[in-house]
C-alpha cells in the first residue's frame, strides 16, 4: 500500500486480486469514454450510453480498469441487467410510480459545472497534463467528460465502482469517520468516495509529462508502469471530488443518502437525493439565469475569484498541507446534510420556495468548493516539484 495524505491507501487496481470474483471488473483493454452527444436523435437511451474505446494515455496497464488488449464498450443489454439483479423489474416499476431514478451525486450539469469552475484555476503545468490525458475529441476540455463515471457505473463491467460515489454514515449521528464509514456493503475498506479520491490521486502522482512526440515516445514512470490508466484516473478523480461535495453523498445509511425519502418538489414527486443532485441546479438555472447553465456557472466562478476570493483560498488548503484531504470535505457534507438537506424534508412533505431559496446558497457554495478543491488537487498532483501550487488566480 502507498501512503498519500498521511493515510495508507489501498490501490483499487488490486481489488480484483483481493476479492476475486466477488466484483465484476472490466476486461483488460482500452478504456471506454463517452462520445460527445450530437444530433437530434429522440433515442434517449442512445444519448446516455454513447461510448467508444480509446487508447489509454499517460500510462500503461489497467489500474482502475484498463490494460492491454480490447475492452467491451457495448451498451449493457436488458438480459444482462436482469442477470445482474433480479430486482431490475422492480426498479423499473418504482421508476414508473415515483419518477426518475436517483442520479449519482451531482447530475451531469453539476459535474460539468464543478469541472468548468476548476479548469481556469489550473496552473499551466496542470492544464497541460490534463490536456495530454484527455481524448483528442475532448478538445482539451475536462468538463464535458466529468460525468463519465456516472454513465458507466450501471454497465456490467463497471458496477464495482458504485460504492465509490458516496459514504453511508450512521443514522442521526451527523458525523463521519473514515475507519468506521469508508467501506462498501460487504465491508471492504476504502470502498467509498473518500477512499476513491485518495486512490486516484495516488495513481496520478505517477504522471510523467509527455515529450513532444507523445504518441510514440511517451514513457510511463516506474510508479505507474504496468499499473494504471491515467486517463481513467483523471476522470474518476474529477468526478469523485464533485461527488463528495454533494451533502447527501455523505448521508445516512438508513435512507441511502435521502434516496428512500420521497417528497414533493413543487408539483413533482422525487426522492430527496435527486432534488439535491439536480433539481436545485435546474431551478436556479431557469429562475435566475433564463435557462442558461453557462451563465450560472460563470456567475459562480466570478464569485470564486472576486466576492469569495478570501474563502476560496481557505477552501483550497489541506490540513498540514497534505494533499489530498477528502475527510474534511466529507465532514462538511454530513454536517450540511443534517442542518439543511434532511431538515423539514420528511417523507411526503412538499418543498417549495422556502426550502429552495434557503438551501440554494449551500448548493452554490458546494459547487464552488468542489471546483476550487479539484483545481488545487490537480495543481499539486501535476506540479513539477511535488508541492502545493494553490490556485491560478
Amino acid at each position: 500500500m502507498d501512503k498519500i495524505g498521511g493515510r495508507p491507501v489501498t490501490q483499487m487496481g488490486s481489488i480484483k486480486e483481493r476479492f476475486g470474483d466477488i466484483l465484476q471488473f472490466p476486461s483488460e483493454g482500452t478504456t471506454c469514454v463517452p462520445v460527445p452527444r450530437t444530433g437530434d436523435s429522440d433515442d434517449a437511451t442512445a444519448k446516455i450510453w454513447s461510448f467508444r474505446p480509446i487508447e489509454a494515455r499517460g500510462g500503461s496497464g489497467g489500474g482502475g480498469g484498463a490494460g492491454g488488449g480490447e475492452m467491451d464498450c457495448r451498451r449493457v443489454s436488458a438480459l444482462e441487467l436482469l442477470l445482474v439483479s433480479g430486482g431490475v423489474m422492480l426498479m423499473l416499476l418504482l421508476l414508473l410510480v415515483h419518477g426518475p431514478a436517483p442520479v449519482a451525486a451531482w447530475g451531469a450539469d453539476g459535474h460539468h459545472m464543478t469541472c468548468h469552475i476548476a479548469e481556469p484555476l489550473l496552473t499551466p503545468t496542470a492544464a497541460a497534463a490534463v490536456k495530454s490525458l484527455l481524448p483528442e475529441y475532448a478538445n482539451g476540455s475536462l468538463a464535458p467528460l466529468c460525468s463519465w463515471p456516472d454513465e458507466i457505473r450501471w454497465m456490467w463491467k463497471w458496477m464495482w465502482t458504485s460504492p465509490l460515489h458516496y459514504i453511508d454514515t450512521p443514522d442521526f449521528l451527523c458525523n463521519y469517520k473514515y475507519e468506521r464509514d469508508c467501506h462498501d456493503e460487504l465491508f471492504h475498506m476504502d470502498m467509498c468516495v473518500a477512499g476513491a479520491i485518495n486512490n486516484y490521486s495516488s495513481q496520478l502522482l505517477g504522471y510523467k509529462a509527455p515529450s513532444a512526440n507523445f504518441k510514440t515516445d511517451a514513457v510511463p514512470s516506474e510508479h505507474e508502469k504496468n499499473a494504471y490508466n491515467l486517463t481513467e484516473a483523471l476522470l474518476f478523480l474529477a468526478h469523485y471530488v464533485g461527488d463528495i461535495h454533494q451533502p447527501l453523498h455523505v448521508g445516512f445509511t438508513g435512507d441511502l443518502g435521502g434516496n428512500t425519502i420521497m417528497v414533493h418538489w413543487y408539483t413533482r414527486k422525487y426522492n430527496l437525493h435527486h432534488i439535491w443532485d439536480s433539481e436545485f441546479i435546474f431551478r436556479a438555472r431557469d429562475q435566475f439565469f433564463g435557462g442558461d447553465l453557462t451563465a450560472l456557472t460563470e456567475a459562480i466562478y466570478l464569485n470564486v475569484t472576486t466576492n469569495w476570493l478570501e474563502d476560496s483560498l481557505k477552501w483550497a488548503q489541506c490540513p498540514s498541507n497534505s494533499y489530498p484531504c477528502p475527510d474534511p470535505y466529507a465532514e462538511e457534507s454530513i454536517s450540511l446534510a443534517c442542518k439543511y438537506a434532511y431538515r423539514n424534508a420528511t417523507p411526503g412533505s412538499t418543498l417549495k420556495d422556502e426550502y429552495f431559496l434557503s438551501r440554494w446558497p449551500i448548493v452554490e457554495r458546494r459547487l464552488a468548493q468542489g471546483g476550487v478543491r479539484l483545481a488545487t488537487l490537480l495543481n499539486y498532483l501535476f506540479s513539477e516539484d511535488g508541492t502545493s501550487q494553490g490556485l491560478a488566480i
